[in-house]
């Protein structure tokens, strides 16, 4: 079984910044692709960056230039580096675990990032 910590998340001001980290354990295929996804109330679920092992990332539109998505193989951790943020960036963020080699896919419980004066 796979477990995904996240950490980081906490109320901060517009224009601040926060880092959030995620940790994977268990048995885990040497290529995946790790992720953070955001859901805001009565929001969908979104995608908000993606990294796979070898370090392509892809970012939503709405944080490029401001979030950076990175990752220690060595560690099993993926970070979310998160710059002048903004009242629409508060959000639950889950960080997520693509495993297709195993055919797994494996979620977080999420960490509360609250962007407020």
């Amino acid at each position: 079984q796979v477990h995904l910590g996240e950490s980081g998340g906490a109320l901060v001001q517009p224009g601040g910044s926060l880092r959030l980290s995620c940790v994977a354990s268990g048995t885990i295929s040497n290529i995946n692709v790790m992720g953070w996804y955001r859901q805001a109330p009565g929001k969908e679920r979104e995608l908000v960056a993606t990294i796979t092992t070898n370090g392509a990332a892809r970012y939503a539109d709405s944080v490029k230039g401001r979030f950076t998505v990175s990752r220690d193989n060595a560690k099993n951790t993926a970070y979310l580096q998160m710059n002048n943020l903004k009242p629409e960036d508060t959000a639950l963020y889950y960080c997520n675990l693509d495993d297709s080699w195993r055919g797994r896919n494996y979620w977080g419980q999420g960490t509360q990032v609250t962007v407020s004066s």
